[in-house]
Order: structure tokens, then C-alpha cells, then sequence
């Protein structure tokens, strides 16, 4: 039997739409059957980009006060300077990096901040106002004080302080429910019917990840290189695409085919199986069809992610594209031991990874049209340990992107003071004032979820003053 792969890539279509209907039996997959004839994407296109930094950023050492007060206090509980055994940045150094923030877009505590020396390309971004800082973000269920979390008195997230719940939490945003789909998933869900693209709109280029789940619509997952094809045959990943071994092609495609399994899960494995090849077909072929972006990416981890991305942006008209999420990842933030040259290392990758994607999609013609983001665990303690720190809980982050409101601070930089600080714990772990829901709100506004819709996302949102924090345009 000859095998054609392009009949097969129709035959899966057909029986994809005709046999199963909108949805898989088995988890409510989106069907890929707007493949057959690549439309939309057009100028109504908008994505969202997750660089999840895992592990826990120190962003006390990521964003410095450099003015005498804020610094004083700063040097007080990173106990000395680097040189001296401590984690203190000098004065000068951060002053050095300073941040240029706008009259309308200031610290409210009325300091002065720079950035870790190892992020001067995304320190350039915010002195050109394409970026901004939304401070002491992290998971909460209710505002909260020190008082009131000494006493116990309001509701905190469980196990704070764990990376395996506070990384899921991030990524779902519901830390009421460990089961909860991720809050990415349920923007897809609710875009949905808006989006006639030919692959899923969320797209992991760092595996599975709770972020993307979602009730209707599944992840889509590829590697920095690219999309790897079944290896099913045993003669390589591409020997099914070039026919090395057509029969036993045929024998899979028999196996796989609509009504030739008695048992439901098989038909759902069938179906699942039918999908990935013909998302494969459709993914590789729209790739090959456009040239690589001129902007040269760092031949580094996120960098890779992050150029890939750029690709399947460029092809976005080729796969039908107006919405997308994607996630990016990188690890080695939990600091414990080793951190001056560790997170000089991470900053310094995040910060040129970001920067050359920015520099891609203003290439792409899409500046305005792609906004990133940071994410991680937790942010880290105010103390230190030695040469490291430990688990903390609120952090900052960065958004990135011509539609942000840039060269701006967003939310409340808090207390650093060593003792008697309002902002601690007691244990040196800063209570966020943002809540990861109106962090994540303000991105899926922009993205394009209705007003309407933004409580069902984020149902803790109601306990917080402002379900948009102004730093999308």
C-alpha cells in the first residue's frame, strides 16, 4: 500500500470534524478542522507571551532604591555590600542603572530605583517607555496586612511558601482550588469561537504547564527547535513524512482510523493521535514556508523559546491566527546559596532574550500587538542566609510590549527595613498588594476577554479595589 501523506492529513480532518463533532470524547479538545484552509490573522492579532522564571526571583536585588532613605534601608537587610560577604549592591552601581520613571509613573514611596546591572537592554526598554514595572505581586485570595496575617484573621493561599503550589497558583491563579484550570487555559476558552486559527492558541514551548489548561481548548507543545514529528515507526521522527516504511504507516493509520476501536479510550487516544499528525503537517509546513526573523536571538535557553515564538508569529496568517498565549520557562531562580553569580547569570539571559524577541516583533510589524510577561514562583526573603536567600512571597515583575503603559511603576514598592517593617511577614517574607488576578486581569483585558467575562476567570478579583491596574494601553 502507498502511503499519501497529504490524503491522510484530509482523511484526519474529515473524521476529526464528521466523527466526533466539536469536541474529543476525552477532554473537550479544540478540533483542528479550520487546518484544511489557512484563513484570518489579518491585523486583528494580539498575543501574550509568559516567561515563567522558576524557582523564585530575588526582585529585591532585581529592583534597587538608589535614593538615600529607601537605599539605607535596602543595605540594612542585605546586611552588607557584595564585596563585603553581603548582597547589598552599591549605591553607585544601581544609581548607574537608574530607572527614568514618567511624573505620572513613580514609586509611590517616592524613591528612586534601578535595575540588577545584568538587565541594561531591559532597563533601556523602560527608558524608552516600551516596558514597565508592576511591583509586589503575588498570590492572595483577600488583601491583607501584617496584623491581620499575624493573627490569622483573613484567608492566605495554603502552603505558602512551596514551589510546587505557588508556581501552580501563579499559573491558575486560584489558589481556592489545586484542581483549578490555568487562568491562560480560561482565556482561551472564552476566546475561543474569536479565533479560526488551525492549531490550538495556546502554545507551550517549555512543556506541559497548568497555565495553558483550559475545559475546551488544550495547549499546543513544541521545543525551541521546533515540532517533532511521531517517532512511532522506529526508523526516526521524520521516517513517517518521507515513507521509509510505508507499510507499517499503513498499519498505524489503520489502527488510528475513526471507528476501528471498540473501547473509549482508545478512540481517544485515535483521536489525539490523528490531531498531532495533522497538526504536525500543517505547523511544519507553515514554518518552512517563511524566511527566519533578521533579529539575531542569543544562543541561549529562553532565547530559543523565545525565537520560535517569533516564528510562529511570523506565520500567523499562514495558521489562521488573531489570538495566541504562549509559555516560555526557564529555571536555576532559587537562590539559596550562590546567588551574585547565579542571578547575574539569569538576569542577564532574561534580560537579552526579552529584548532581542521585543526588537523581533517590532520587525514583524507587531510591537504593538505583543505583550510579555514575567511570572514566577514567589519573590524571595528580605534577609539573607549566607550567600543566598530564602522563600519569600511578594516579587516584581516586568511587562513588556508597545501597548504597555510604559516607563511607569504599577502597585505599591514596599518597606524595606529590617525590623519594624509593615510590609514583613515577621519572618522576612514581603506581603504582596497586588494580587496575581489583577496582575493577570489587565493582560487578558488587553488580549481581548469582556469586561463580562473577567469574573468568571478570576472570581477572587471582587475582593480587591481595582480589577485593572492602568498598565495596558
Amino acid at each position: 500500500m502507498n502511503f499519501d501523506r497529504r490524503a491522510f492529513l484530509r482523511r484526519s480532518l474529515h473524521t476529526a470534524l464528521g466523527g466526533v463533532g466539536l469536541y474529543t470524547a476525552l477532554g473537550n479538545l479544540r478540533v483542528l478542522a479550520a487546518a484544511a484552509q489557512p484563513r484570518g490573522g489579518g491585523s486583528d492579532y494580539r498575543a501574550l507571551v509568559c516567561v515563567f522564571l522558576f524557582g523564585g526571583n530575588d526582585s529585591i536585588n532585581t529592583v534597587m532604591p538608589w535614593s538615600a532613605g529607601q537605599y539605607n534601608d535596602y543595605r540594612s537587610s542585605r546586611q552588607q555590600l557584595i564585596a563585603s560577604g553581603g548582597l547589598a549592591f552599591e549605591q553607585a552601581q544601581i544609581q548607574a542603572q537608574s530607572l527614568n520613571a514618567l511624573a505620572n509613573g513613580l514609586p509611590g514611596d517616592g524613591g528612586s530605583y534601578g535595575l540588577h546591572p545584568a538587565l541594561s537592554g531591559l532597563r533601556g526598554l523602560f527608558n524608552q517607555g516600551k516596558a514597565a514595572i508592576v511591583a509586589n505581586v503575588g498570590t492572595l485570595l483577600y488583601p491583607v496586612t501584617r496584623p491581620q496575617y499575624q493573627a490569622g484573621t483573613v484567608p492566605v493561599p495554603p502552603q505558602l511558601f512551596s514551589h510546587s503550589d505557588q508556581s501552580v497558583f501563579w499559573q491558575t491563579s486560584r489558589p481556592d482550588d489545586a484542581n483549578a484550570n490555568g487562568w491562560g487555559g480560561r482565556v482561551a476558552d472564552l476566546l475561543y469561537e474569536q479565533n479560526p486559527g488551525v492549531i490550538p492558541m495556546a502554545i507551550s514551548l517549555a512543556g506541559n504547564n497548568p497555565f495553558q489548561r483550559g475545559a475546551i481548548t488544550s495547549s499546543y507543545g513544541m521545543s525551541a527547535g521546533g515540532i517533532d514529528a511521531m517517532s512511532y515507526l522506529g526508523g526516526g521522527p521524520e521516517s513517517w513524512v518521507i515513507g521509509a516504511n510505508a507499510n507499517d504507516v499503513a498499519a498505524y493509520e489503520a489502527l488510528i482510523a475513526e471507528g476501528a476501536q471498540a473501547h473509549l479510550l482508545e478512540r481517544a487516544f485515535a483521536d489525539t493521535n490523528r490531531r498531532a499528525i495533522a497538526a504536525y503537517e500543517i505547523v511544519r509546513g507553515a514554518l518552512a514556508g517563511q524566511a527566519l526573523p533578521v533579529t539575531p536571538f542569543p544562543n541561549t535557553s529562553l532565547g530559543g523559546q523565545l525565537a520560535m515564538v517569533a516564528r510562529l508569529m511570523k506565520a500567523r496568517q499562514a495558521l489562521g491566527m488573531r489570538r495566541q498565549v504562549f509559555f516560555c520557562s526557564v529555571g536555576n531562580y532559587d537562590t539559596h546559596s550562590y546567588q551574585v553569580d547565579q542571578q547575574e547569570a539569569n538576569l542577564g539571559e532574561l534580560s537579552e532574550a526579552l529584548v532581542a524577541f521585543h526588537a523581533a516583533t517590532e520587525e514583524l510589524g507587531l510591537g504593538d500587538a505583543v505583550t510579555s510577561f514575567t511570572a514566577s514562583d514567589f519573590g524571595r526573603s528580605l534577609g539573607i542566609n549566607g550567600d543566598g536567600t530564602d522563600h519569600g512571597w511578594g516579587g516584581h515583575h516586568f511587562v513588556i510590549g508597545n501597548a504597555v503603559q510604559g516607563q511607569r511603576f504599577y502597585g505599591t514598592m514596599p518597606s524595606l527595613r529590617a525590623s519594624n517593617n509593615p510590609d514583613d511577614t515577621g519572618y522576612g517574607q514581603i506581603i504582596p498588594t497586588t494580587a496575581v488576578d489583577q496582575y493577570a486581569a489587565t493582560l487578558a483585558r488587553w488580549l481581548g476577554v469582556a469586561d463580562t467575562d473577567i469574573a468568571d476567570i478570576f472570581p477572587s478579583l471582587v475582593n480587591f479595589s481595582a480589577s485593572d491596574l492602568g498598565f495596558m494601553g
